[in-house]
C-alpha cells in the first residue's frame, strides 16, 4: 500500500459522517508505518479500544470503513479464535467481532454487517509475520505468502461488499 496522508484517511470514509470522520483517531506515526508490509491500513482506537478502523484501496479510490465491537458481546479471555480476514489464530481478546454500519440508505437505517478479525487490525503484519500473536503460534501453511496476502485481500473484500451491500457481487479484481 502506498503511504496516506491524514486528510486522504479522513476523506475515504464510506460508513459515517464528515464530523466523524474528523474526530476519528488515526494511527500515531502515521509516515512511520511500514507502508511496504500494509495491503490496507488497519487499527484500533487508542482512545475507544472498541471502535478500529479500515482504508483499503478498492475500485480505483481509497474506502475507509469504521468498525465497532458491538455492545454486549464479551470478550473471551480463555479459547482461541480465528480471523476471518487473515486466518490468524489468537488467544484471548486477539479477535473480536467487528460489526460496520452499511453504506447509505441501509446504514442509516440501523443495518451493519460483522466479522471476526484481527482486535488491532494489524492482519497484513501478522500475514508476513511481521507481528505474532502471543501464546499461539501461526500454523504452517503449503500457502505462499502472496497466496497467503491474496486470500486475506479477497476475504477482506467479501466484507467489505457486504458493508457497500453489493448483493452477490464477486470480490474486486485484484
Amino acid at each position: 500500500m502506498r503511504p496516506l496522508t491524514e486528510s486522504e484517511i479522513r476523506g475515504s470514509f464510506v460508513n459515517c459522517s464528515k464530523g466523524e470522520a474528523r474526530r476519528a483517531n488515526l494511527p500515531k506515526g502515521l509516515a512511520d508505518l511500514p507502508w511496504d508490509d500494509l495491503d490496507f491500513l488497519g487499527w484500533q482506537d487508542p482512545g475507544a479500544p472498541d471502535r478500529g478502523y479500515i482504508v483499503a484501496e478498492r475500485d480505483g479510490g481509497l474506502a475507509g470503513i469504521t468498525l465497532r465491537v458491538p455492545p454486549g458481546v464479551r470478550r473471551s479471555l480463555t479459547k482461541t479464535t480465528v480471523c476471518s480476514i487473515c486466518l490468524t489464530a489468537h488467544a484471548g481478546t486477539g479477535v473480536s467481532l467487528l460489526t460496520a454500519r452499511k453504506v447509505g440508505a441501509a446504514g442509516r437505517q440501523g443495518n451493519t454487517v460483522g466479522a471476526y478479525m484481527c482486535a488491532d487490525l494489524a492482519c497484513p503484519l501478522y500475514v508476513r509475520g511481521r507481528k505474532k500473536s502471543p501464546l499461539v503460534e501461526r500454523y504452517e501453511e503449503s500457502l505462499t505468502m502472496d497466496e497467503q496476502v491474496t486470500r486475506a485481500l479477497v476475504n477482506l473484500d467479501m466484507f467489505l461488499d457486504k458493508v457497500f451491500d453489493v448483493a452477490g457481487a464477486p470480490p474486486a479484481a485484484r
